[in-house]
């Protein structure tokens, strides 16, 4: 199989390199090397197989439909070759129907009664040949998550949180960089997973509970299936003991937040139209000229009756 076939993920919730960080515009994970790959430390990963009809758009949009069910594919700068390489043989096989190697993408909303939406990052592709570390290890729609168990805000469902894994290289870009793009920069993905009889809870936020009693979210690493349609991970086995200790990461801090979401309505209100100033308003005509009130008509005088 070609190197351009199938790009090693790096299992992880990973950053761009330091001098592209506007990889990461369409998604939030990128591939690095494959010694990862085989690394037995604790990382934050989220990677996974997922088998449907690829199509791509004329305007650009690619979507892979599982079942009955689309969703979008997205691709970072770096699967450029990957991307071709899977239309190139789509284009020559005629078979849109592929197994591909992604990153799962939970998209939240700000309102909890608004489910929650799931999309695809592009790694790589097989051909349904499993020569991959990941597809060979993994059966269709089976995904490896290591993250933080916890529930979040916006999701009724509890999520496996899974950051940035640290390094010195990031965390010099992130001294460097402007509030907007360290938040993004170190945005979380949020997996959505059923696990029933998990050993332990997922963690939940009480801000009337001490935060010595209030504990941490446990650090989990499991193997989970898709559930199309559902919109959410099923837990399948656990692949290590839970931890009480997350391995280091990066996350934006509550002061940049504010800072990115400030400037973001201030751009928003100098983007909307001027609101409509209150009073009453004089009719006019289509010359834009005052057209006078009608004045009433005079009442005509009494006659009066003359006798005969």
């Amino acid at each position: 199989m070609a190197s351009a076939e199938l790009t090693p993920p790096e299992l992880t919730q990973a950053v761009p390199t330091v001098e592209t960080p506007s990889d990461q515009e369409q998604v939030n994970v990128d591939t690095s090397t494959s010694t990862e790959i085989e690394s037995t430390a604790a990382i934050f990963q989220a990677v996974g197989v997922i088998t449907g009809s690829v199509n791509f758009s004329e305007s650009g949009q690619s979507t892979v439909t599982i079942g009955s069910y689309e969703y979008p594919l997205y691709y970072s700068k770096r699967q450029w070759d990957v991307l071709n390489a899977l239309k190139k043989e789509i284009e020559n096989t005629g078979n849109h129907n592929q197994r591909l190697v992604v990153y799962p993408k939970a998209i939240h909303f700000p309102r909890r009664e608004q489910p929650h939406r799931i999309a695809f990052q592009l790694v790589g592709f097989d051909r349904g040949r499993k020569l991959d570390a990941v597809s060979g290890e993994l059966e269709d729609l089976e995904f490896k998550l290591s993250g933080l168990w916890q529930f979040i805000p916006v999701c009724s469902t509890p999520c496996i949180s899974v950051f940035r894994n640290f390094s010195d290289e990031r965390l010099e870009f992130i001294k460097q960089a402007e509030p907007a793009r360290k938040v993004k920069f170190m945005k979380a993905s949020h997996i959505p997973l059923l696990w029933k009889d998990a050993p332990v809870r997922p963690f939940r936020f009480n801000p009337k509970v001490t935060k010595e009693e209030l504990g941490r979210a446990a650090f989990v690493t499991i193997k989970a299936k898709f559930l199309p349609g559902r919109d959410v991970f099923r837990f399948v086995a656990l692949t290590a003991l839970p931890k009480d200790s997350a391995p280091r990461y990066l996350k934006a801090s509550k002061e940049d937040k504010a800072t990115v979401q400030s400037a973001a309505k201030k751009a928003e209100r100098a983007a909307a139209p001027p609101a409509p100033k209150k009073g009453k308003s004089r009719a006019t005509s289509q010359d834009n000229t005052s057209v006078p009130r009608t004045k009433p008509l005079p009442k005509p005088k009494p006659k009066l009756k003359t006798g005969e």
